[in-house]
């Protein structure tokens, strides 16, 4: 938002009925009321938005959609992983191992947040290293989206590239991974709840939830399906 400048009457030596006449039209100018998304960007700063969650929730769907709203640059953590290595995740954790992931899932992390203000899309393992956790807190507000097990499975179900559930059990590995990891999850500034409806709906509360956060504002009370909460 820029700020309006006022005309330097004395510099301009205009009659007074000139200056009352600037005045005038110089009400008429100023800008109209904030948005939601200019709020956000303003009290945001140079902090990017980072979404967080297990696979299967929308990260990437929505942090497209909440990142157009905001006129920033999206970034999906994943993808520049595999540029930065030169080959898929599942190649990597094939050749090298979850372990290797995880290091250079943390290095590239740091190196996106240090490139802010982005909307970042995480893996789902990626929040549950401290160090990450520690910058993510540092230089940006997190989102953890939510999704109870039975939608995590119908749609990660349409996908074969996820290594973490190549198993005998895919269904028994989804649940001992929230088993986990929800805790953690928990710890983000913000919760979403991850659910079969428009994305444009998820995006919206993301707004609404990020403006009551960022600027203090409350926000309109939701229905009893919407399960946004801010820590």
């Amino acid at each position: 938002m820029g700020s309006y400048r006022w005309p330097n009457h004395a510099a301009s030596g205009g009659s007074s009925s000139e200056i009352q006449s600037s005045e005038t039209m110089s009400d008429a100018a100023l800008p109209l009321p904030a948005s939601p998304e200019a709020d956000i960007l303003s009290a945001l700063g140079t902090r990017s938005i980072v979404l967080v969650g297990m696979m299967g929730v929308g990260k990437s769907t929505i942090g497209r959609r909440l990142a157009a709203r905001l006129k920033l640059p999206f970034v999906d953590a994943d993808t520049e992983i595999e540029a930065a290595a030169g080959m898929t995740i599942p190649e990597i954790f094939e050749r090298y191992g979850e372990a290797h992931f995880r290091e250079g899932e943390t290095r590239v992390i740091a190196r996106l947040l240090d490139d802010g203000p982005v909307v970042l899309a995480t893996g789902g393992g990626a929040y549950m290293r401290e160090e990450t956790r520690s910058r993510i807190a540092a230089k940006a507000v997190s989102i953890w989206l939510r999704a109870d097990h039975d939608v995590i499975m119908r749609r990660v179900r349409r996908r074969a590239d996820r290594p973490l559930l190549q198993t005998a059990d895919p269904e028994g590995t989804v649940t001992r991974l929230l088993t986990e990891r929800e805790p953690v999850y928990g710890k983000a500034d913000l919760t979403i709840a991850s659910r079969d409806v428009p994305h444009d709906r998820i995006v919206e509360e993301c707004i609404e939830t990020l403006r009551a956060h960022l600027c203090g504002e409350q926000s309109a009370p939701s229905p009893q399906d919407v399960a946004s909460a801010v820590r």
